[in-house]
């Protein structure tokens, strides 16, 4: 009975060599863990970005619809697409309505996900193109025509973000 029990005592905690072993496996699974959690922060932060600029671009498309539809009130030489982001959701009165209701095409402006927690204003995270600015050269103007990203990153499928 003695035996037994100094074995027993013997065999409880574990060896040095078996703390290596998993501290070992433990650290490599940490190296694969920690690469792939970052690229689904990326994968996240890209689809956000995705959908924000869809809202975007479709709330600007739809203000040029009503806008040629009469529904916006045009000054000469205007483009029909708003002036600035802010007008999309804070609206532009309805010329086509008795009460020149306000129409809005956004319910607040998104920001870019890339864009740095400085920037205070939704609107101020964007790159914007006004219409009369070449698609190769994108340029601010009197209008906004596109917006896109003003991060330098590039996407996981290789593409600059500015570029989406």
């Amino acid at each position: 009975m003695g035996r037994g029990m100094a074995r027993l005592r013997r065999r409880r905690g574990f060896t040095f060599i078996e703390l290596i072993v998993t501290l070992a496996i433990m650290g490599v699974l940490a190296t694969v863990a920690v690469p792939m959690a970052q690229v689904a922060v990326q994968r996240d932060k890209e689809r956000e970005l995705r959908l924000a600029l869809q809202e975007i671009r479709d709330a600007i498309d739809a203000y040029k619809r009503a806008s040629d539809n009469g529904s916006i009130k045009l000054s000469l030489g205007d483009s029909g697409f708003p002036k600035t982001l802010e007008e999309l959701a804070e609206g532009v009165p309805d010329q086509r309505h008795p009460q020149k209701r306000s129409l809005y095409f956004l319910r607040r402006i998104p920001r870019d996900p890339f864009a740095p927690p400085s920037i205070a204003s939704a609107a101020d995270t964007w790159a914007k193109r006004a219409y009369a600015s070449p698609p190769d050269n994108p340029m601010e103007g009197m209008d906004v025509f596109d917006v896109a990203s003003r991060s330098d990153l590039t996407g996981l499928n290789g593409t600059p973000l500015k570029a989406w």
